[in-house]
């Protein structure tokens, strides 16, 4: 059989290539698949030109194909939706070429087994041997090595194996499926909050997170179904980023986490601390900001501050000497846990009570970082509050239905350390950082949920969109996108533009809240570690803080830019788009034109700045480089971003929408809709995704993932009326 291009072997995908069709699946993965199809995303976006099409290797038209040069692996996955950015859905095992070998097993090591030589010598690859193949991989492309990698994929998968072993349990003490939403009115919310009051989210609701005895409503307003799918949100990722090669890796004792984890729907007391006064770090951004605290429990003698603790990080903390001998002297006592029941939120750092976001410090790396708040972050968070206050104000009253969860406290342990100074590892162990809770801006008789969950690849909690589009049609689901897009996208562009504020609206930082029939209404962004001001829009506010904190509460202005693009267009809404592809096949082009006319109505109606234009013109978008950066252990500040070709370079011109159109052969609604193109931004070349990460311009190869992109033999069209 001649050698497809990759190009071509993704296009020509039937649409029987996964059991019951396209569309979203009908399955979890297994933690093995899970694991191996995180990496092999991680390989495609940062290590793998455009156009790539390995030699020696013929396709069936179901696969993509990979080669590892310098391993010297050619390997294939089952695409059971290609993606015009280049994030494919897979399906099934990786498989290597093997010719006349019976190898794999699928149990992870890849050994001999049952995998068997099949399908002309291509035989199932374990998800601990890709990662070996990685890992040789780097090795030899960087020259650096990293002994860490492996293990740190083995605690992803560990993770995610305990995750859905949770899940399976729930589900078996339930006895039953979880029931579909009626249709009608109300039928969102009674889909995303009818599984809350099932086995799975038992200690949520019965927990008093939020509640009253005999009270429907939390203590900050929100009633207590949406409250208690919101929650849910938060704990349903059980897979974590999908562009990131550990995605749930934890350091520390696996036998801890559990019963801290958002998979696991942990819910628990703090351990309390009363600490004497003058021995109390503090800054507020206003008066009574950090009363909060002060009110989670009584027992604090007079004399003392109350100072809450995440337990995990005090049972990590409780043997430092310096701490040791406080609570001999008695400048600390111990309270012990109690007050308020909190849940994990998805950062597993910062829990809810249902009136008040906490965000801890927890010695233990997540992802990229150890999850400790530095003191300038601290301090930093409680700045931003203060300096931002006139931007938030001015972009709520511009953009309604956006606002932003400010952090206007924080307070930690200032024990002497070595020289007199304070202990900093205290200091920055202890910090809590107090953030507002839902009720401060939550628009009321609205639902919030975690975007990242109503994105999620699999359908794992009751807020995914397939959930909040249940009986939903093509034109509904474009419907939903526009609302969608209309809120989250110009306040970010505008916080750029007008304040030179840097947002940074990823899944994990954006609430979505809907209302009862599941559309949405407004968008709640979070987290200030992630804000970063440009100098020259913030140079006198920069100058009057101290120079410790001031610095890295900056990006130039390329750097913001990069991140603003990511983090809005790339992580968050090219997944929530992913998500809906999946609901309606063959919708993906007419989505992404969507996005490109909220771009354009912006310009057209705010101006249209060189970057802007840019955008619109097809400049590559800007993704971070989880794989290298997590291989070369960089801080996630220095994370490289590698360039991907913008679907917004071709987008066909929609000019008619019908529900039942006829589906061509991969899924795609047939029509003859013309095609429009914007310049040819799109046949530049922009060096490898390998060298753009690491800053070199080396070559001329193809942009990252031109490889499943509409080419002349058949776009994704929506045809419309």
């Amino acid at each position: 059989m001649p050698l497809m291009p990759l190009t071509d072997t993704i296009g020509a995908l039937p649409a029987s290539a996964v059991p019951g069709g396209p569309g979203v699946p009908d399955a979890l993965p297994t933690a093995d698949d899970a694991v191996a199809h995180t990496l092999l995303n991680c390989l495609l976006r940062e290590c793998v030109p455009g156009e790539t099409s390995p030699s020696g290797a013929a396709s069936d038209g179901e696969h993509l194909l990979l080669r590892l040069p310098c391993r010297g692996v050619l390997l294939r996955i089952a695409v059971r939706r290609r993606s015009l950015l280049g994030a494919h859905r897979f399906t099934g095992p990786v498989e290597e070429r093997r010719a006349g070998e019976a190898h794999g097993d699928g149990n992870g090591d890849g050994g001999p087994g049952s995998g068997g030589d099949r399908d002309g010598g291509w035989v199932a690859v374990g998800w601990r041997r890709l990662a070996e193949y990685i890992r040789d991989e780097l090795s030899l492309r960087t020259g650096v090595r990293n002994e860490e990698f492996l293990d740190q994929v083995a605690s992803s998968h560990a993770a995610i194996t305990t995750a859905l072993a949770v899940r399976a349990g729930r589900a078996g003490r339930a006895g039953r499926p979880e029931p579909e939403p009626e249709p009608g009115p109300g039928r969102a919310r009674a889909a995303v909050t009818r599984a809350t009051t099932g086995a799975g989210a038992g200690a949520t609701t019965g927990s008093g997170i939020g509640t009253g005895p005999g009270s429907r409503s939390g203590h900050d307003g929100v009633a207590v179904e949406p409250l208690a799918a919101y929650l849910r949100s938060e704990q349903s990722l059980l897979f974590g980023h999908r562009f990131h090669p550990t995605p749930k890796a934890r350091s520390g004792d696996p036998g801890s986490w559990p019963a801290y984890a958002p998979e696991t729907g942990a819910v628990f007391p703090l351990r309390h601390l009363a600490v004497r006064e003058h021995l109390i770090a503090q800054e507020t951004a206003g008066a009574g900001a950090a009363g909060v605290l002060d009110r989670l429990r009584t027992g604090a003698p007079d004399g003392y501050r109350l100072l809450p603790a995440h337990p995990w990080q005090y049972e990590m903390l409780s043997g430092h000497p310096a701490l040791r001998a406080a609570f001999e002297r008695r400048d600390l006592i111990d309270l012990g846990p109690g007050g308020r029941p909190f849940a994990a939120t998805a950062s597993v750092r910062t829990l809810y009570d249902g009136e008040t976001f906490l965000k801890f410090s927890l010695n233990i790396r997540l992802t990229n970082c150890v999850r400790r708040s530095a003191s300038y972050e601290l301090s930093g968070a409680v700045a931003l509050t203060r300096l931002l206050e006139p931007a938030l104000t001015d972009l709520a009253a511009r953009f309604p239905g956006s606002a932003m969860l400010r952090e206007p406290a924080y307070r930690s342990l200032a024990l002497p350390g070595p020289g007199g100074t304070r202990d900093r590892s205290l200091l920055e162990g202890f910090g809590v950082i107090v953030r507002e809770g839902l009720a401060a801006r939550l628009l009321p008789g609205t639902t919030p949920l975690l975007a990242a969950a109503v994105a999620d690849e699999y359908p794992t909690g009751p807020a995914h969109v397939s959930r909040l589009l249940s009986r939903g049609s093509r034109r509904a689901a474009l419907g939903w996108w526009s609302a969608y897009l209309k809120l989250l996208v110009p306040p970010v562009l505008a916080a750029y533009f007008d304040h030179g504020l840097v947002l940074e609206p990823h899944l994990q930082n954006v609430l979505v809240c809907v209302d009862d029939d599941g559309m949405p209404a407004q968008v709640l962004f979070r987290d200030l570690e992630g804000a970063k001001l440009l100098p020259d829009h913030h140079a006198e506010a920069l100058a009057a803080l101290p120079s410790e904190v001031a610095g890295p509460l900056t990006y130039d202005a390329r750097r913001g830019w990069d991140r603003v693009v990511y983090c809005l267009l790339v992580n968050h809404v090219a997944e929530v788009l992913a998500a809906l592809a999946d609901l309606h096949p063959g919708t993906e082009q007419a989505l992404w034109a969507e996005v490109r006319a909220t771009l354009q109505a912006y310009a057209d109606r705010h101006g249209c700045p060189a970057r802007l234009a840019a955008l619109l013109a097809g400049a590559p978008l800007p993704a971070k480089a989880n794989l290298l950066t997590r291989w070369e252990r960089k801080a996630d500040r220095r994370a490289g971003y590698v360039r991907l070709r913008s679907p917004l370079t071709e987008l066909t011109e929609l000019t008619e929408l019908t529900d039942d159109a006829p589906a061509g052969p991969h899924g795609t609604p047939h029509g003859s809709a013309r095609e429009a193109t914007h310049g040819t931004a799109h046949e530049a070349t922009h060096g490898t995704a390998y060298g753009t990460a690491h800053g070199t311009a080396h070559g001329t190869g193809h942009s990252t993932h031109s490889a499943g992109r509409g080419t002349a033999h058949g776009h994704d069209t929506w045809k419309a009326p």
